[in-house]
């Protein structure tokens, strides 16, 4: 509307021009009558009959060119309304809540016809397209990509004011709101994505498998079977390779590196890596189970990069205790497998070779901060009660960080609180242990490898020395840039390890039987009382720690049970709901009650003494977080269970904590879990 305006007052300028000269003919005159008269009235002559002609030019001839411009303006409407009608990308234009106004042809063409005929809403065309995906502001823009009719398109929706337009059409001013309309422009994109995912499936994936118990399986078979077992197991393995028309090259004994096309990954996952059950069914007089660990280095832009993947997918692997596939997507971990119990190894190699080296790195320190995870157990207050051990036999100043004491360390607590001969800065909370570390001070974390279940992880960014202690399997959270890292599922406990590792050092710490004691509670607690999890390595680190003065009678004495926590722990039992058959679920109550949480995991290991009982799940509100305590017994992986409500663990002992919540939204999270699982035969 304004460019007509400025086009008007121009043409209106040209046609004054004349009669503005005729202004300057007319001063002319009159300076030619000061001259001569005669020359004067020539002069009026002519200017009288240039008026004249501009007169009848002014009132004939005006409103003709106007016509004309007007004429030409409205062809040119015309012209333009016929190229957008027959542009060739889909275009439409509607009001603000969707309804469509205005469509051209090449739209029309793409809608199928039922959906022309039924619906004048593009919200009930196209689903993606709704209220909510409208820009809001003016000018705004927004590009969907939406599927329609088996085709990929992606959608720019403007926002546009059309005010000056409806200053011409007040029937057209009640039907948008606003003074604004929606323009939408489907460009398709269907052969784009097409590319773009055979590029996608054409990529190479990187991956590796490793046997996981190599040395053990051989050990447990005679020798002339050996061979063919070997021969088993590699068959079974490029067999299973070439189905997805894999490269699979054996690089070591155990160990095979395989690339295939990304294409397949798909099929592997739907089976959920079959090879790992194939290969554990291998028996041809083996007492021991085949187990292989996968890992696969996905959507890397080089090969490099797929291979460090792979290589940092399978250290999860093996610290998770390997018998499972994982593949890593980027920041994207994914697991298949994991069903079996790890294996022990026989062999102290590692155990050694991980005393040794914390050895040199606690001499070149003066200090040592040793921490356990929040809400600390026996297990985790008696292996740093180890590690302190080993830093006043290298006399160096050690300090255990604690911030609540719960009931089940309590009693080891009052022993040393009782007993003189410590220091009164052994324990100290989170704000002491921070304001001591320095970038040079040793952080040792025991029963824990992820940051946000430490007891103080700012104190993970005060050090640049962490070493890590834990028999817990690992996740896609890991304490970084530690500089010594042992972590061992196959280990019963925390105590364990730590029990090995002193065994190791040349200068042979001595235990005071007060932490002998707090370090075989550990181990006692964490299996059950030697039902859970041990081997012949637990029960010669229970041996170490009784020849340095544990005593089993103390400890039983040390961790009774006071008979209102009995009871309370009977009431749970008594209310637990038998999920599937098979899954028993209960809820401790926390009001007035001391560690809850301690209590929760004691009613869930007792749940699984009842018949019929595969697992157990005991639940407890603690401020505004739910702790989620789970065993299990026979083959059922609590630990995949915990994961996805963000936790961990073991095969049969794990957990989980929940944060802004209820109780019962847990329980139903749980349940919805325990059905998906049972339905795809997780579980």
């Amino acid at each position: 509307m304004k460019d007509k305006k400025i086009l008007s007052q121009r043409i209106e300028k040209c046609i004054k021009a004349p009669m503005l000269t005729a202004v300057l003919l007319l001063c002319m005159v009159g300076i030619l009558f000061t001259q001569s008269t005669d020359a004067g009235i020539i002069g009026l002559v002519f200017v009288v009959i240039y008026l004249g002609i501009l007169v009848i030019y002014y009132v004939k001839i005006k409103p003709e060119i106007l016509t004309e411009l007007t004429q030409f303006a409205l062809e040119q409407g015309q012209v333009q309304h016929h190229l957008l009608k027959e542009l060739g990308l889909p275009y439409i234009l509607t009001d603000l809540q969707g309804k469509i106004l205005w469509y051209n042809d090449a739209f029309k063409s793409i809608v199928v016809e039922e959906d022309w005929q039924l619906k004048n809403q593009v919200h009930q065309m196209f689903s993606e397209l709704g209220k909510e995906s409208f820009p809001t502001e003016e000018g705004e823009e927004k590009r969907i990509p939406i599927l329609y009719d088996g085709k990929n398109y992606s959608v720019e929706i403007k926002r546009t004011c059309i005010r000056e337009l409806l200053q011409e059409s007040e029937e057209k001013q009640e039907v948008i709101d606003a003074n604004t309309m929606l323009a939408f422009y489907f460009y398709d994109e269907t052969k784009l994505q097409q590319y773009i995912k055979e590029n996608q499936e054409q990529r190479l994936v990187a991956g590796l498998i490793y046997i996981d118990n190599y040395e053990e399986v051989l050990d447990s078979i005679e020798e002339v079977r050996q061979s063919l077992l070997v021969a088993l197991i590699e068959r079974k393995i490029n067999k299973y390779m070439q189905n997805i028309d894999a490269i699979c090259k054996k690089i070591e004994k155990d160990k095979f590196i395989v690339v295939f096309q990304q294409k397949y990954l798909s099929q592997l996952e739907s089976t959920k890596f079959s090879i790992l059950d194939e290969v554990r069914s291998i028996n041809i007089g083996n007492e021991m189970a085949v187990t292989l660990s996968i890992s696969l280095g996905v959507n890397r832009p080089n090969y490099i990069q797929a291979y460090e993947n792979a290589r940092m997918a399978m250290d999860l692997a093996l610290g998770r205790g390997g018998d499972q596939a994982v593949v890593k997507d980027g920041d994207k971990i994914s697991y298949y497998g994991g069903k079996t119990q790890v294996v022990e190894k026989s062999t102290r190699v590692k155990a050694r070779v991980k005393a040794h080296a914390l050895r040199e790195i606690m001499e070149t320190k003066d200090e040592v901060i040793i921490m356990g995870h929040r809400f600390p157990d026996v297990d985790s207050i008696g292996a740093a009660l180890g590690i302190y051990r080993l830093a006043k036999t290298l006399n160096k100043k050690a300090h255990i960080v604690i911030n609540e004491a719960t009931i089940s360390i309590r009693p080891i607590l009052n022993n040393f609180m009782e007993d003189g001969s410590y220091e009164e800065d052994l324990f100290v909370d989170s704000g002491q242990a921070i304001s001591m570390t320095k970038p040079s001070t040793l952080l040792v974390v025991v029963d824990v490898n992820r940051p946000s279940y430490t007891e103080c992880q700012e104190l993970l960014s005060l050090t640049k020395s962490i070493v890590v202690f834990d028999h817990h399997r690992q996740t896609s959270e890991v304490i970084e840039n530690a500089v010594l890292s042992y972590i061992e599922p196959y280990a019963s406990s925390s105590c364990e390890m730590v029990a090995e590792i002193l065994q190791y050092i040349p200068d042979k710490p001595k235990l005071k039987p007060i932490e002998a004691d707090a370090m075989y509670s550990g181990m006692l607690v964490d299996t059950d009382n030697f039902v859970t999890k041990t081997g012949v390595r637990t029960f010669e680190a229970a041996a170490f720690l009784r020849r340095n003065g544990a005593d089993v009678v103390r400890v039983r004495k040390m961790f009774r049970n006071s008979m209102d926590s009995y009871k309370l722990r009977a009431e749970v039992i008594r209310q637990a709901e038998v999920y599937l058959d098979e899954f028993a679920i209960s809820v401790m109550p926390s009001a007035g009650v001391d560690s809850p949480n301690v209590l929760a995991a004691q009613a869930a290991n007792e749940l699984l003494d009842i018949e019929g009982i595969r697992a157990s799940f005991v639940m407890t509100e603690i401020g505004k977080q739910i702790f989620i305590s789970a065993r299990s017994i026979d083959d059922v992986n609590v630990q995949v269970i915990m994961e996805k409500l963000g936790g961990g663990g073991h095969l049969n002992v794990a957990g989980a904590q929940l944060n802004d919540t209820f109780i019962e939204d847990a329980v139903e999270q749980l349940k919805q879990i325990l059905d998906t699982m049972k339905t795809e035969g997780d579980i």
